[in-house]
């Protein structure tokens, strides 16, 4: 086989090599049945051991979800309610002597921005670490360092304050406590796996859902200073416990503990990322994963950063901003859930492909129309219809995105090529997020509205490049071992 190999890659050219390492994978993953249809293939009687061992994964599996959904809850819900504050620090932008002075929106959202990127740029080196020591403590420290950061932030005195603080040193917390939930979560489930991961993301939106009222009522009664102090308590306690709930499934275990023992010393490796294996990040189907993720993260967060600020544009009061971001959050959390489930019966790829052309879609025909059209009341109907279509289908994608991995590359690919590809949305978003901003005051002229037309037509372009991109990564799922393509709806 070796001989084989090497007389191929000899001989063909890249893209036929490509197109080798396309049909390998798929034969390596296809040898072995998927676990879910090898547990219904098993003989009907089960000794008692067997099911007590069965109950006891159950239990840990629920465990495992509730801590994960606390943590996304936690971390994110706490990040996507950042446009509450974005609201805030921009009218604190044309007041005197405040630490946002002066400040630009993008300014302002780089605070956003770089904790909402950082929160998955470290996810290789946030995957390596939990396999080296263990999933609890990493999550553990990324509590601790999530709510100082917050407690610090209330002492900021200019916005590099604010950047360090609420921007680098939270998006570090979320990463160590959010990459490890949902890296270890996918490993406890198999027929279940997408509704699983539907009800821990849906923490995002729920989070949003709750955080964002609760803070925006705290930055109105006690100040934004205070408000950061008591959020970064809540957020302590939340953390820790959904911390020492982590756990690695035990045949992953079993296997991280081999790796382990063939190191020279415990510090060996803290430092290496685990490297997605070469035969798979030359495939096509990974290459088209990539280019999906690098696309729809890079505007992915732009609604969500400017609900608020955007609403006022249309008219609406600071508080109804917040209510828009709650409604969104609302959506996020009901999309995940429900089309999580549906993914599982309909297929995660297919599930993919579906909710990332709509939100596409919801993006050209309602918030690119609201904002140029003249009539407010038509602006405001748009807004609020994009409002609810893109916070639940725009939202399953990242549901559907780390389900997916396990269908296309297998579990023993998944921790690396999860994190690398986690990293790459996390830069993605670091360099659309703030294009986005820059572009709010590119075209200013007519009504308020109409500044933010350059965002919403970056936010259509890429959301339909990454439609382009599922697609192609659907079509590559369904070549088989021989090379040819072949017809199959569930996938």
């Amino acid at each position: 086989m070796s001989t084989l190999t090497q007389t191929t890659d000899e001989t063909v050219s890249f893209h036929d090599r490509f197109f080798q390492d396309d049909i390998a994978l798929t034969q390596r993953n296809r040898h072995a049945p998927p676990r879910e249809e090898a547990e219904s293939a098993s003989p009907p009687s089960i000794a008692p051991a067997e099911t007590s061992e069965t109950q006891s994964s159950n239990r840990h599996a629920a465990i495992i979800t509730v801590a994960s959904f606390t943590v996304v809850f936690t971390c994110c819900g706490i990040n996507f309610a950042f446009g509450i504050f974005q609201a805030v620090f921009e009218t604190l932008s044309q007041q005197p002597d405040t630490p946002f002075t002066g400040a630009s929106p993008a300014e302002i959202d780089l605070i956003g921005t770089m904790s909402i990127s950082l929160m998955t740029i470290g996810a290789p080196f946030v995957v390596a670490w939990a396999k080296r020591f263990s999933p609890s403590s990493i999550s553990l420290i990324g509590s601790i360092i999530f709510s100082a950061s917050l407690i610090l932030a209330s002492f900021g005195k200019a916005l590099w304050h604010f950047e360090v603080t609420q921007g680098v040193l939270l998006g570090l917390g979320t990463c160590m406590s959010y990459m490890v939930a949902v890296t270890i979560a996918p490993t406890w489930f198999t027929a279940r796996r997408g509704l699983a991961l539907g009800i821990i993301t849906s923490g995002t939106g729920i989070g949003g859902l709750v955080w964002a009222p609760a803070l925006k009522a705290a930055i109105d009664s006690m100040g934004y200073r205070n408000a950061l102090r008591l959020a970064g308590g809540i957020a302590f306690g939340l953390n820790v416990a959904a911390s020492y709930a982590m756990e690695w499934e035990p045949a992953t275990k079993a296997r991280i503990q081999m790796e382990n023992g063939a190191r020279t010393s415990r510090m060996d490796g803290i430092l290496k990322v685990p490297i997605v294996d070469w035969r798979v990040a030359r495939t096509r189907k990974f290459v088209a994963q990539a280019l999906g993720a690098v696309f729809q993260s890079a505007v992915y967060y732009l609604p969500l950063f400017f609900f608020a600020t955007y609403a006022r544009t249309l008219g609406y009061s600071d508080t109804a901003g917040a209510n828009f971001i709650a409604l969104s959050n609302a959506c996020n959390a009901i999309g995940k859930i429900a089309i999580g489930y549906a993914a599982d019966h309909l297929g995660r790829l297919n599930a993919l492909v579906i909710t990332t052309i709509i939100s596409a879609i919801a993006t050209v025909s309602f918030w690119l129309p609201s904002t140029i059209s003249g009539d407010l009341a038509t602006s405001q109907g748009l807004f609020i219809t994009f409002t609810v279509l893109y916070g639940i289908f725009a939202s399953a994608y990242v549901a559907l995105f780390p389900a997916s991995l396990v269908e296309l590359f297998g579990i023993q690919n998944f921790s690396s090529v999860n994190g690398v590809l986690y990293m790459v949305r996390g830069l993605a978003s670091l360099v659309g997020t703030p294009v986005g901003g820059v572009l709010i005051r590119s075209h200013s002229t007519g009504s308020p509205s109409r500044s933010y037309e350059g965002m919403t037509l970056l936010t259509t372009v890429l959301l339909f490049a990454a439609s382009f991109s599922v697609m192609w990564v659907r079509i590559e799922a369904m070549i088989g071992a021989d090379g040819r393509l072949v017809k199959k709806w569930k996938l």
